[in-house]
């Protein structure tokens, strides 16, 4: 895990002991996460669920996946407040329940996969200079240590270029046009780090999948430096599982599938 991540989980938990907190789901006093707060987050994350088929860039036109994932959640609820408080202020708290989370998601989508790493995407400088840290490299500290799991920390963001494409600014709000213009050649592996990660399985994780074009666009970034990208897990998804047409992830399911060939970049991106 990344120093300033380390250090800011450690001024957190300082500051959660000498500062009174309220549950930031229900606003029960003493805990940043109530008992049955937390009981309801851990209810939401139990069945880990294919989510791929909602997110318009990971999908082909012919309906054929391009970029399999595996949700801990729908983004709704107690797991969506904890979620973006988590992102917001990194409380240790929910830290410890988030990345269990995390590890259920994990282990779903490589319950059949060997020597795999997890390549955890990069936040922005803008959002990473706000916060102090990065959510999803804080998250995976626990996790890495939990499933055993090396963390190749290769991908970096990309100067941007203005113009029709890598355009500057944040994606909130944004639609699935605008998000695909907006992260396109936004990410790339340095050349110093390309060797670590050449012939490598990786599984992407991420904090919150909406349209999915972060994702395709950091296997594009994986796959050019040579990664073999199997898939990828978010902590939540923006559509639950009956609208994804996903279902849970079963051990009869095979995890992520077969392997996909599809990382290189699509014609219209």
């Amino acid at each position: 895990m990344r120093a300033a991540d380390l250090g800011a989980a450690a001024v957190a938990e300082l500051l959660a002991l000498a500062v009174p907190v309220d549950c930031v789901c229900c606003g029960a006093e003493d805990l940043v996460l109530c008992v049955a707060c937390e009981r309801r987050v851990r209810h939401l994350t139990r069945h880990p669920f294919r989510a791929e088929a909602q997110a318009p860039a990971l999908m082909d036109v012919d309906g054929s996946v391009i970029l399999p994932v595996v949700a801990a959640g729908a983004y709704r609820d107690e797991l969506a407040q904890a979620v973006l408080s988590f992102k917001g202020h990194g409380q240790h708290q929910l830290r410890r329940v988030l990345s269990r989370a995390l590890v259920r998601a994990i282990a779903a989508a490589a319950q059949h996969e060997d020597q795999i790493a997890l390549v955890p995407v990069p936040s922005s400088t803008g959002a990473f200079v706000r916060r102090g840290f990065s959510p999803v490299h804080l998250l995976l500290g626990p996790a890495s240590r939990l499933t055993d799991t090396p963390v190749l920390d290769m991908l970096r963001k990309s100067q941007w270029r203005r113009g029709p494409g890598g355009l500057p600014g944040g994606q909130k709000g944004l639609g699935r046009g605008a998000r695909a213009s907006r992260v396109r050649g936004s990410m790339r592996v340095p050349a110093r780090k390309a060797d670590g990660v050449a012939g490598r399985r990786c599984i992407i994780i991420d904090d919150v999948l909406t349209t999915g074009a972060t994702l395709a666009e950091a296997a594009r970034a994986l796959h050019e430096s040579g990664a073999i990208v199997a898939g990828a897990v978010v902590l939540a998804a923006t559509r639950p599982p009956d609208s994804a047409g996903g279902g849970t992830v079963s051990a009869e399911a095979g995890g992520m599938g077969p392997d996909i060939e599809k990382n290189k970049r699509r014609k219209d991106e």
